[in-house]
């Protein structure tokens, strides 16, 4: 029998046809169970599976309505016995996370499933003959860990548990590529561990004492030294001192080459560095900066070529003090207008950000710095106009390499002269991490995110501090975490939309309708026990979904409480460190009712 030839049979008697059909649709007919179409090799015993890709034939109902993907959804749970609760395990519900653009659909179900489980359901889910397959989501591990001479000794600052940024991680996923990033400081020196990853960049410096280079304005961006030979030169008491090479060891940060044995590692490494020149002998001025981060961004600046490479990212490991100007606001303005994301040094005297400047910017990204431990450091800038943090070192309290950043750099006093490497203290060398992580996040979004965007995913998958900050010294959300934030922007590039919840405080006046939902998170610190979340009073009848690190909700959760009326509760016995999800969820309306997450630490 050849169910193809059917339809060219016409005369074929009909009760024979009605009974090649049925056989053809049977769910244990071998197209049923073509072994092709299910991906089981993601599979292990004692695994736990709660996200599955599925594939649907272009066209069909699945594919192209939400009403008919959920209908295959739950006619597999059902024909794998899960659709309903059987002694010892629960109902389990499936719902589609997102389209990927293989145009397959990612599925996540509301708890985790054995391999059995799994199994049964994908063998199900492949039934539908408008599956074209199905698999497991497998979570992939680690597999980058850099062969470059200097990494594991002293770059800790990537990937220390404690007091890194989790970069290992977010490699698996981004490396930066096709993203440009554009490095206002001292310029930049020849380096052979970075020049494949810098393009053409300017020199914005108009004043010959500045520059050192005996010529205005030019598109050469080489670090000329920014030495002071002479006491007193650049303000009264300022010491003699030799060049720092401040803007090869940020560019480093952000793109040095690597896993090319040698050297050391860039967070973005796949990134392209556009190399401006705004610092110089005893600094630069306010002018020469705002007018390269207009072309930086791809604005017009008069007398200057137009920048063939427009930055997504902005790094400015700069400042001084007294508020933010109007001028330097204008030129942000304009770059974020662009499409620039700028990301800004707090700055080193231990007081509040919001006297310093362009730390004190509307619209930029203003960083922090931690220490080894996670701590803030002893010279990091503060307040409310803090974003985030990220590791700029401890300096000698923390020893040699845990006290600095490390990255490429010059062994001239004054002059250029040999390559090298070394380490380095301050908020200047935070902010680079956090560019390389927005460069990470831009090279997999499917649109650019704008500034805003980004800004708020960095905070929403931002970690905890491993050692809280002194209340009257807020350093931002938290340490950014590479790859939470380009999980982030892989999941859709949305952040969670949950209103923050404070250790063991009550929030109440929640009402909705049946079904309505309201979100809440809760940052948990590392260390933490016994972690709760209750709601009580009220009226009505509203229930409580719980889940870590991505929102909760009615088919997505870790843990629930659904009892009559509105007295629920949820305790965790080991909370992991991050952010925990929890979603008020109305069965039926509910009025006032209150919510409260608490932990011990």
């Amino acid at each position: 029998m050849k169910l193809q030839n059917r339809s060219n049979r016409k005369h074929r008697n009909a009760l024979m046809s009605a009974m090649l059909l049925a056989l053809a649709c049977s769910a244990s007919g071998a197209f049923a169970a073509d072994a092709s179409r299910i991906g089981t090799s993601g599979l292990e015993d004692g695994g736990n599976y709660d996200r599955f890709i599925v594939k649907y034939r272009d066209g069909s109902i699945a594919s192209g309505n939400s009403a008919g993907l959920q209908q295959s959804l739950n006619s597999a749970l059902s024909g794998a016995g899960l659709g309903a609760a059987a002694k010892g395990r629960s109902a389990v519900a499936a719902a589609k996370l997102r389209r990927m653009a293989t145009g397959a659909d990612v599925i996540r179900t509301s708890r985790k499933l054995d391999r059995v489980e799994a199994e049964n359901l994908m063998r199900q889910l492949a039934v539908d003959p408008d599956v074209l397959y199905v698999e497991v989501d497998a979570m992939r591990t680690r597999n980058l860990v850099p062969n470059d001479t200097y990494y594991a000794q002293y770059q800790w600052h990537f990937k220390d548990p404690v007091g890194g940024i989790n970069l290992p991680a977010a490699w698996d996923n981004a490396t930066g590529a096709g993203v440009v990033v554009a490095v206002l400081d001292t310029g930049i020196t020849p380096h052979s561990d970075m020049d494949a990853n810098i393009l053409p960049g300017y020199d914005f410096i108009s004043d010959t004492f500045v520059s050192r280079d005996g010529d205005l304005r030019d598109p050469n961006p080489l670090d000329e030294g920014d030495w002071n030979p002479v006491a007193g030169e650049c303000y009264a008491g300022s010491p003699v001192q030799d060049s720092s090479w401040h803007g090869t060891h940020v560019a480093g940060t952000i793109a040095e080459v690597t896993n090319n044995a040698k050297g050391m590692a860039g967070g973005a490494f796949d990134a392209k560095v556009v190399p401006v020149r705004v610092l110089g002998r005893c600094g630069g001025y306010t002018s020469d900066i705002a007018d390269a981060v207009i072309w930086a961004s791809g604005g017009t600046v008069a007398g200057v070529p137009a920048n063939a490479n427009p930055a997504e990212v902005i790094n400015l490991s700069l400042g001084g003090s007294g508020a933010c100007s109007q001028t330097e606001q204008a030129a942000f303005d304009t770059a974020i207008a662009n499409g620039s994301t700028v990301v800004v040094a707090a700055g080193n005297s231990a007081a509040n950000a919001a006297n310093y400047s362009p730390a004190s910017c509307n619209g930029v990204i203003t960083v922090a710095a931690t220490r080894i431990t996670g701590g803030i450091a002893s010279y990091s800038n503060y307040g409310d106009v803090v974003e985030i943090s990220a590791p700029g070192g401890g300096g000698s309290v923390d020893g040699n390499p845990g006290g600095y950043v490390w990255s490429a750099g010059n062994a001239g006093t004054t002059v250029p002269t040999t390559e090298t490497y070394f380490g380095m203290g301050g908020t200047s060398m935070a902010a680079p991490h956090v560019a390389a992580v927005v460069a990470l996040m831009q090279s997999v979004a499917e649109t650019p995110l704008t500034p805003s965007e980004v800004a708020a995913t960095l905070q929403a998958t931002a970690r905890p501090f491993p050692v809280a900050p002194p209340a009257n010294r807020p350093i931002g959300a938290g340490i950014v975490d590479a790859a939470a934030a380009v999980e982030a922007v892989i999941g859709g590039g949305e952040p969670p939309t949950a209103t923050p919840l404070t250790n063991n405080v009550a929030v109440g006046g929640n009402s909705g309708a049946a079904n309505a939902s309201i979100k809440y998170a809760l940052e948990v610190p590392a260390g933490a026990t016994k972690l709760s979340f209750v709601s009580f009073g009220g009226s009505g009848n509203a229930d409580l979904y719980v889940k870590f690190g991505s929102e909760a909700d009615a088919s997505s959760y870790d843990f629930r409480s659904v009892r009559p009326g509105n007295t629920e509760t949820v305790n965790i016995a080991k909370p992991k460190a991050g952010t925990y999800y929890v979603t008020l969820v109305g069965k039926t309306a509910f009025s006032n009712v209150s919510i409260r997450g608490s932990f011990k630490p």
